[in-house]
């Protein structure tokens, strides 16, 4: 899949807005914590993917109500569904000013159920590609994503045949339906009533 850039300046996949609040003092403590462990963009890129990953759990998998979607929020309280852990990483990774966009797949429960997956895509310094990166978090068993550069290791492959999509823009900004949707949720639960389930 060739990436699209929804915005021609590079510099928009760097900001700061009330989403990826990468200037706020939550967002820039872990930063100094993850940074204190490496030793270039790529190392320091991986241990925030990792991080995010890792120590902040799939609200659908803790089994968490919270519903947040500001990167602060989702690394102070660390819960949130897949999109909002995808705020809290690109948050990490433009506060470091590695430019982070954000993607989506629509995918199934075997072709019923369908909602929108959020992921992030990363242009390291010197390179000319963007890799896309899942932090969602490695449950249930068989969920392997891992960082990788060269190819493609998410948490899960689209499905042709359930008319699973990989949509290939890069957005500069979380999708306006997706943020709607967390902001006006009360719970987990109530947020599946409204989440959009396609672009």
């Amino acid at each position: 899949m060739d990436p699209i850039r929804r915005n021609p300046q590079l510099s928009a996949y760097l900001v700061a807005d009330e989403v990826v609040d990468h200037e706020h003092p939550t967002v820039r403590e872990r930063v100094a914590r993850l940074k204190s462990g490496t030793t270039d963009a790529y190392s320091y890129a991986k241990a925030a993917f990792e991080y995010v990953r890792d120590e902040i759990p799939h609200s659908t998998d803790s089994g968490d109500p919270r519903v947040t979607w500001r990167a602060s929020d989702v690394l102070a309280q660390r819960t949130g569904i897949c999109c909002a852990k995808a705020h809290a990483l690109a948050a990490l990774l433009r506060a470091e000013g590695i430019p982070a966009a954000f993607c989506y797949q629509r995918l199934t429960e075997n072709g019923a159920d369908p909602a929108l997956h959020g992921l992030i895509a990363l242009k390291l310094p010197g390179t000319d590609t963007w890799a896309r990166q899942d932090p969602r978090g490695n449950v249930p068993p068989g969920v392997v994503a891992q960082f990788s550069l060269d190819e493609e290791r998410l948490a899960w492959p689209v499905r042709a045949e359930f008319s699973e999509v990989d949509y290939p823009v890069l957005f500069d900004e979380p999708h306006p339906a997706v943020v709607a949707a967390l902001k006006a949720a009360p719970d987990r639960l109530s947020l599946w009533t409204i989440y959009p389930t396609e672009l």
